[in-house]
């Protein structure tokens, strides 16, 4: 089972922001990837008396449940973000919780991360073939209303330390908030997202403990985590992102239009809640 929906999934994920067939993109989740999911949500890190937070500000009741399987440098990611938003304004009577899980776009990358000249080179054949492609994505961005700045954005981070950061962000209440500041950082400012005093200062801004969160980075807390959460998508067939997961039920891939994501949230809506899943 868990190979036929990792094909699936590959063959939806190959173009990402271009599906329009509801039938083709929503997947019944498999057993063993919605256990890792929970397994993880389970083990993130303690606060201690303040810790990673300020004010501990943690939801537990919501109407339905979104993760983003999402790295940090993907421009799709972003935009995904915004048609989401828009799908969920269009439905104010439920009460969403967003969560976002880590996936890296270039698991290689050194640690320091790259120049940005030498790794167009390397992905794309050089600027010229990155400038006709990142074209069609800041068109579709400006739609969104993000005006992607690529020529600002001078280095390619390693994104293991922004994964991290936004690990010890969900305990603090303010995951959401610090992936739309990532974002904005990166793709608006160009700021380098792997360094860890810019990730720091990302984090205290939304009231955690930016001395902690430096010094875990340094530390390299969690990596290893991220890795395997990492590991554990790619191997059942995520292969590119933005990959919406509702209720862990249903998955579907692509930065999808806000009238496809709203159809999915009508659906999910729709069905009967089983106690035990809550």
């Amino acid at each position: 089972m868990a190979e036929n929906f990792g094909k699936s999934l590959a063959q939806a994920a190959a173009c990402p922001g271009h599906h329009r067939h509801l039938a083709l993109q929503i997947h019944a989740l498999t057993h063993r990837f919605l256990q890792f999911l929970i397994q993880q949500w389970l083990t993130l890190p303690a606060m201690g008396s303040r810790g990673l937070a300020g004010p501990k500000r943690l939801r537990y009741l919501y109407d339905m449940r979104i993760e983003i399987v999402s790295d940090v440098i993907c421009p799709w990611c972003f935009i995904g973000k915004r048609r989401l938003e828009q799908a969920m304004a269009q439905r104010p009577d439920i009460d969403f919780e967003i969560g976002w899980r880590p996936f890296q776009l270039n698991p290689d990358m050194p640690r320091e991360g790259a120049d940005r000249k030498s790794y167009l080179e390397a992905k794309f054949g050089g600027p010229t073939r990155a400038k006709e492609i990142y074209a069609r994505v800041g068109a579709e961005g400006a739609k969104e209303n993000i005006a992607f700045n690529f020529d600002g954005i001078k280095r390619t981070p390693n994104t293991l330390a922004a994964h991290s950061v936004l690990r010890w962000a969900l305990t603090a209440g303010v995951q959401n908030e610090l992936k739309e500041r990532l974002f904005r950082l990166y793709f608006l400012e160009g700021k380098d997202i792997g360094d860890h005093q810019v990730l720091a200062a990302a984090a205290a801004a939304e009231g955690m403990d930016g001395d902690l969160v430096r010094q875990l980075l340094d530390e390299g807390r969690d990596t290893e985590i991220i890795e395997e959460e990492d590991r554990m998508a790619r191997e059942l067939g995520i292969t590119g992102v933005p990959f919406f997961i509702f209720e862990r039920r249903y998955g579907v891939p692509g930065a999808q239009t806000p009238d496809v994501l709203l159809q999915v949230i009508d659906k999910v809506a729709a069905e009967p809640v089983d106690p035990g899943e809550s």
